[in-house]
């Protein structure tokens, strides 16, 4: 390599971070006192997890209104309760309130569900920021049950998700901790699960990095990357499952400014959206990087109609990109790798 190309490269690596991370300076906030999560034994059942979680989630608001965590605490109060059109309290296979908290949340009736979306979050996903993520998830429960009653979404804030003003969030470190997780709970899911349920990922920004190095068997059907900055995956068929691979952005998403380089492990490489990543396109109209599941929009319906099934054949198998008849191809989205010459 060139003495211009390596600064070239070393340029383009710059650019990431700049179009990442805003240095700031900030004073950490001062841990919040949680209780210890719930143990379970392996063949507990989804339903005793709910009512253990509830507990833990109460005692948890109890303890961070005694420190005088108010805010904390009236958002772990919001959290327990339940869904509308859900009976009882909120249904978490998993909740731990210490440091960043990491929560499993079930919306619908994994008992009788056919299609389950689980839901991966990007950056800045916290118990403090979690109902945004809820309220997503929310948005395409509803959509789907109008659709297809027997379905159920999960809301997977399964890691501790890097800040955005960070330089973790342009690294795959945080990520392949996090695939080392939701590879194993998508197979606990499968042993949950009918025999005829299908599972779809949908992965939202850096969650999209996370997506791409999670091994997946053969009930997850669909893999959905989203407001992605890239995966630090060369292409779909390099990911390690034998689910199709889809990928999607809006015209409004902030996130096509971000270069598709990858320079001494920063950076994470080829726009999925770009042809030559080999992931089928699905059309997300105008959606801006917080919009993708917003009611009535046209990335929530092209989201809604993959979990579904209601998607046609398309052209190709596994991974292979194609758009067949199902009307969920968009216009193309210019790639924004930046070349060389441009630098």
């Amino acid at each position: 390599m060139t003495m211009g190309s390596r600064i070239r490269r070393t340029l383009l690596a710059g650019l990431v971070a700049s179009a990442v991370v805003v240095p700031v300076s900030a004073a950490a906030s001062p841990k919040v006192p949680a209780p210890a999560p719930a143990a379970f034994a392996a063949s507990a059942t989804a339903q005793s997890r709910y009512a253990a979680n509830l507990a833990v989630m109460g005692e948890a608001s109890r303890m961070a209104g005694d420190a005088g965590r108010t805010g904390r605490a009236e958002k772990l109060r919001t959290m327990a309760a339940a869904t509308p059109g859900q009976a009882g309290g909120a249904q978490f296979l998993t909740f731990d309130a210490r440091g960043k908290g990491r929560a499993i949340e079930v919306l619908g009736d994994l008992g009788t569900a056919d299609r389950i979306a689980v839901l991966v979050p990007g950056s800045d996903t916290t118990l403090d920021t979690y109902q945004r993520f809820r309220d997503g998830a929310r948005s395409l429960r509803q959509r789907l049950q109008r659709e297809h009653p027997r379905s159920a979404v999960i809301a997977w804030l399964g890691y501790d998700t890097p800040g955005t003003v960070s330089t973790t969030v342009l690294t795959a470190a945080r990520a392949e901790e996090a695939a080392a997780e939701l590879g194993p709970f998508l197979d606990r899911l499968g042993e949950m699960t009918g025999a005829d349920a299908r599972i779809s990922l949908l992965c939202h920004s850096y969650g999209s990095v996370v997506c791409a190095r999670t091994r997946t068997g053969p009930r997850v059907s669909d893999v959905v990357l989203y407001g992605s900055p890239g995966t630090g995956i060369p292409s779909a068929g390099r990911m390690p499952t034998g689910a199709r691979v889809w990928a999607g952005r809006g015209s409004e998403d902030w996130i096509s400014g971000v270069p598709h380089v990858r320079f001494a492990g920063l950076g994470f490489g080829t726009d999925p959206v770009d042809p030559a990543f080999g992931a089928r396109r699905f059309a997300a109209g105008s959606a801006g990087h917080s919009d993708y599941l917003r009611p009535g929009t046209e990335s929530l319906e092209s989201l809604a109609r993959i979990v579904i099934g209601a998607t046609g054949s398309g052209s190709g198998s596994g991974s292979g990109s194609g758009s067949g008849s199902d009307g969920l191809t968009g216009p193309a989205v210019p790639s924004v790798r930046r070349e060389a010459s441009h630098a």
